[in-house]
């Protein structure tokens, strides 16, 4: 497998990690709890979320996977792929139905020609 590849495969893992994430918080049982002053059983009730642990697990799968592209490529080149991530989220929550305004998509935009601009050197 190439390490783009590779790279691109960690990117992907990361951004589910992050709709994992957002799905496990938005959750009734964890706004219920959130709602409520700190406490311990806060902390329970996020971290027995499945969606939360599911994202965590993909985190942590996500960074296992980025070790092998830091093997064989310097973090300059390596972490603006990172970006592509960005473009990901957006376009992934624009078919979950999020909003995303004209000002964010210009900002993707820019941050994906970053991107191009680096993988060029």
């Amino acid at each position: 497998m190439s390490t783009l590849a590779i790279a691109l495969s960690s990117i992907v893992l990361s951004v589910l990690a992050q709709f994992a994430l957002k799905a496990g918080m938005s959750s009734s049982d964890v706004r219920e709890v959130m709602a409520q002053p700190l406490a311990l059983r806060t902390l329970a009730v996020v971290l027995s979320n499945k969606l939360v642990l599911s994202g965590f697990f993909l985190y942590g799968l996500g960074a296992v996977i980025w070790l092998g592209v830091l093997s064989k490529w310097d973090v300059s080149k390596a972490y603006p792929l990172v970006g592509l991530g960005f473009a990901l989220t957006v376009l992934i929550g624009l078919l979950a139905g999020e909003h995303v305004t004209p000002m964010r998509g210009t900002g993707v935009a820019l941050i994906c020609a970053g991107v191009w601009i680096v993988s060029r050197s």
